[in-house]
């Protein structure tokens, strides 16, 4: 085998949200339900700064401070400018500025993905985890809706499509979501057709899945087959994600989490049903076991915890190097979610040159 035969490995960025918690004191609450891209209203120079310190590493994709970004969050956000909230009206500057960061501390070559999280991630409190939603949000229609009204928020940034190389779907944890994320975009060209729209399925996505808990199953109950299945089989919808993944994960689940994922690839194409390889994406916790609590906000380890026989970027290498030699993947992305740093993704950008 040559290299030539070897998937590409590109590397993301980390937690873009607990590295402005640990390394620049920012607090969130109840009263910042935007998370990270809070800091788009109030304090965009330590955004700048936190997201510069994962651009020069470099990184090859850097995610925009937006996963938390939704109308509802912005109408939650009360500021001595906004009292009553940050009207639908209003959002674009701040979108605008999210996209114009990451251009500005981005290194020449990177690219740039635009986050968005799950509806989960705009609820209060944050339910990505669970999978519990709402009764106004329980359904693929339901859901299909509010991510296309979602998305629509960012259409409006001028030249949007020409600024991003991606956009990607985080933090998923149900069946119908994935379902209906693949459902926004159209590939049907209509008399209205507007070629500089991000909706018409030219830019690349990715959808990534989050599989919380010590156990291998979405939060919905689904397992990875099934997972899969949603992912990329064209009954579903005729957009197939360009990648999909895991994020916000336990790193010491992703390599059987990997041999999954590809099992399942692979029993889709030889039914005939992928036209093409998908990349692999991936950026777990960057954590060793520590578990979010969405009620305390807190991170707690687990009484079980056993403690890791080796550092948390030589667990992901490690999984990565040996995915590529599967066949499996188009590409490989890999980076941090939560609690990973811009110190771990530089070591495992270390290891994987």
């Amino acid at each position: 085998m040559t290299a030539d035969d070897l998937a590409p490995i590109l590397v993301l960025d980390g937690g873009l949200g607990t590295s402005l918690e640990d390394d620049y004191n920012v607090k969130f609450d109840e009263h910042t339900p935007l998370w990270s891209s809070h800091l788009l209203v109030n304090d965009p120079d330590t955004l700048r700064a936190c997201q510069k310190d994962f651009g020069s590493i470099p990184v090859d994709i850097l995610l925009t401070a937006t996963y938390q970004a939704s109308e509802e969050a912005f109408l939650r956000t009360k500021t001595a400018d906004h009292p009553n909230g940050i009207s639908r009206s209003e959002t674009s500057p701040y979108l605008d500025l999210a996209i114009s960061i990451a251009e500005e501390v981005k290194a020449s070559t990177a690219q740039i993905a635009l986050s968005l999280g799950s509806y989960g991630a705009s609820m209060i409190p944050s339910q990505e985890y669970s999978g519990r939603y709402d009764a106004e949000h329980n359904s693929t229609v339901q859901l299909l809706d509010w991510h296309r009204d979602r998305l629509r928020l960012f259409d409006q940034i001028e030249r949007l499509k020409y600024r991003i190389n991606y956009v990607a779907f985080e933090t998923v944890p149900r069946i119908d979501e994935i379902k209906a994320i693949r459902k926004v975009f159209s590939v049907t060209r209509s008399s209205n057709w507007d070629s500089s729209s991000v909706f018409h399925g030219d830019v690349p996505f990715w959808i990534s899945c989050v599989f919380p808990g010590d156990d291998y199953i979405l939060p919905d109950g689904s397992d990875v087959d099934q997972v899969v299945d949603a992912l990329l089989n064209p009954i579903h919808s005729e957009n197939v994600p360009w990648g999909i993944g895991i994020n916000c994960t336990k790193v010491a689940k992703i390599p059987k989490l990997i041999r999954m994922f590809e099992n399942a690839v692979s029993r889709l194409a030889s039914a005939g049903s992928l036209k093409e390889k998908p990349a692999l994406v991936l950026y777990p916790d960057g954590t060793n076991g520590e578990v979010y609590d969405t009620i305390t906000k807190t991170w707690q380890v687990p009484t079980s915890q056993e403690t890791p026989k080796s550092p948390w970027e030589r667990q992901l290498a490690d999984a990565v190097l040996h995915a590529r030699n599967q066949h499996c993947w188009r590409m490989i992305l890999v980076g941090g979610c939560c609690k990973a740093y811009h110190r771990d993704i530089a070591r495992l950008r270390a290891i994987l040159s």
